[in-house]
């Protein structure tokens, strides 16, 4: 199902007709709305995964004001995915002067924006209800792995069909970084779908994870992962939850006192809030948190934990029976043949420059290009007053470069 939106009256200049009426403020999360106030022309697609998930895309297909659909193969394209807890609306929310999608529709891009399982208009699928008590352990139970081996999959070969391309560009913060890499490691022909990639802190290698507080919980993410399965606590930060989890980790956290000795059981809920509060603040800035699979987190901390960048962990036996080996297997980054740019910086709380350098160097076609400010963020690629010059300008005459567009 395709869906198209036009821009905003109030956005539009004055020799331009609008017929369309549109509300004064989108609601929360609504990304098609942003974008018409914002001025642009948008469509939004459904694709279905393999396994039953309806994802919806956002496409930007023309510059500001400019209405109307484009030929296939008229254009460059460029697909952007975002990060976890994130959804397209991160790529837009800065507006036009700053937010990347616009400056690639602006500089002449086919734009196209995923939206993972499980968020926003994503939150979807043909048999399972993510509200129902049952159904929703079903439904969330994926980690970032699912969104590279079934989502992006899915989007990517849906927008080469109906743009009749061989290839796309791709750009990936944070989850979409590394959703990135699993795919092109464990499903390699994937290479040969892509131009250029730009990772924005692509998250992979662990091994020196910057924040002690997380690394701290991340030690019991197994058990934080169980109790949260058993209690139905499968979703953090959904649209329907109301914070209700954040606030029993924080009953229980103050009934504890958090001092002293503990036994593990105990000391669980005091790891979770000292994490959440970190997470809350990192989260901060954003204008909209989307809703995430405690399994999504649950699969961070275990590398964060076993300081690796590998497979979901079950069990000796379970991990001897699929895996082959008591140890899930490390994803194989050496298979990603792509040409890559891995953007990052050393104010980042959830990615270190050692773990950055030392993936750049073993992927064959990646280079690690570090942010000048270095008191820039995870999250400032994305909301950043000067992500533009920092970062967007760089990614936007590099594309050019390869798409052999006019400067």
């Amino acid at each position: 199902m395709v869906k198209v939106r036009q821009p905003a009256e109030d956005a539009l200049p004055s020799n331009v007709e609008w017929t369309n009426e549109q509300p004064e403020k989108p609601p929360r999360f609504n990304t098609e709305l942003r974008i018409a106030i914002d001025g642009y022309y948008s469509e939004s697609h459904d694709v279905i995964t393999s396994d039953g998930y309806i994802l919806e895309i956002n496409r930007i297909p023309n510059p500001r004001f400019k209405i109307g659909p484009i030929r296939p193969r008229s254009k460059p394209v460029v697909f952007l995915m975002h990060g976890l807890q994130s959804s397209a609306l991160a790529f837009v929310a800065a507006g036009p002067r700053l937010s990347i999608a616009y400056i690639l529709a602006d500089a002449g891009y086919d734009v196209w924006m995923g939206n993972a399982r499980g968020i926003i208009n994503s939150r979807r699928h043909i048999w399972l209800n993510p509200d129902d008590e049952k159904e929703r352990i079903k439904f969330f139970d994926y980690t970032f792995e699912d969104v590279a081996t079934k989502d992006l999959p899915t989007m990517i070969n849906y927008i080469l069909r109906i743009t009749q391309q061989q290839q796309l560009n791709y750009i990936g913060h944070s989850q979409g970084g590394t959703a990135f890499l699993v795919l092109n490691s464990m499903m390699p022909a994937y290479n040969q779908k892509f131009i250029s990639a730009h990772l924005l802190a692509g998250v992979g290698h662990q091994t020196y994870f910057p924040s002690d507080v997380l690394s701290i919980a991340a030690e019991s993410t197994d058990l934080i992962f169980t109790v949260a399965v058993n209690t139905g606590s499968v979703e953090l930060l959904g649209p329907n939850n109301n914070n209700n989890d954040d606030i029993a980790v924080e009953v229980a956290a103050n009934a504890l006192g958090c001092k002293g000795e503990l036994d593990k059981f105990a000391s669980i809920f005091c790891k979770v809030k000292a994490a959440m509060d970190v997470m809350r603040g990192v989260l901060a800035p954003l204008e909209t948190v989307a809703g995430a699979s405690i399994k999504q987190y649950a699969h961070f901390g275990q590398n964060i934990r076993d300081k690796a960048f590998r497979r979901w962990n079950y069990n000796p036996l379970k991990n001897l029976w699929l895996y082959g080996n008591i140890n899930p297997p490390n994803y194989d980054i050496t298979l990603i043949t792509a040409d890559i740019t891995m953007h990052y910086t050393v104010g980042d709380t959830l990615l270190h420059e050692n773990d950055v350098l030392n993936m750049a160097a073993v992927i064959p076609n990646a280079k690690a290009r570090r942010v000048a400010r270095d008191s820039f963020s995870h999250f400032d690629f994305v909301i950043a007053s000067d992500s533009r010059e920092l970062v967007t300008d760089y990614i936007v005459e590099k594309l050019n470069e390869v798409n052999k567009q006019p400067m």
